[in-house]
């Protein structure tokens, strides 16, 4: 994976969440959703919602490291989901300059971000290198999933950690979609 400087990744996780709002007027302005566009990107989006749904499930943040679930397969399956939601809302959308958009924020945000989460969980967590030898950061591998993986999805993770906000959130874009192709 790219490295990038800490000064930057540090910037960029403070600007991770305000920029969403930007984006978000962005993604409105640009959209040009189409009925075949719609359903091609609902359910890739609706694929990385799942994900990240699972994710949550399985993650108790700072408190236990997470090798279980998908993050038997994928360091990442949080960032992962994000990916293909977007993906999917850059389908239903129908627009290849927030497609662009999107692909240059995982690449320029999204990848520092997850750069100074592995160094967190290298401090707190000493079996994350071994973890990391192990599983990949980002393309899922089939291999990792050979290990006995402890943590299951558990509800009561995925309500603490929130998850349900980026469901609301997928729901929002995706009414707003509709309106905008039948207006």
């Amino acid at each position: 994976m790219i490295s990038f400087p800490k000064p930057y990744a540090d910037a960029v996780a403070r600007l991770r969440v305000p920029s969403g709002f930007l984006i978000v007027i962005v993604f409105a302005w640009f959209s040009r959703p189409t009925p075949a566009s719609m359903a091609i990107g609902i359910p890739l989006s609706l694929l990385g919602l799942a994900l990240r749904a699972w994710a949550a499930g399985c993650l108790a943040k700072n408190q236990q490291l997470a090798t279980g679930g998908p993050y038997a397969y994928t360091r990442n399956p949080l960032y992962i989901g994000t990916l293909l939601v977007a993906a999917g809302l850059a389908v239903a959308s129908c627009s290849i300059g927030l497609a662009a958009l999107f692909t240059a924020v995982f690449l320029l945000v999204y990848l520092p971000v997850i750069q100074n989460e592995e160094q967190h969980l290298r401090k707190i967590f000493p079996g994350y290198a071994e973890y990391a030898k192990r599983v990949p950061a980002l393309i899922p591998s089939l291999m990792g999933a050979r290990q006995n993986s402890p943590n299951l999805f558990r509800t009561r993770l995925y309500l603490k950690n929130q998850e349900y906000k980026a469901g609301l959130g997928f729901l929002a874009g995706m009414l707003f979609l509709f309106w905008k192709m039948l207006g």
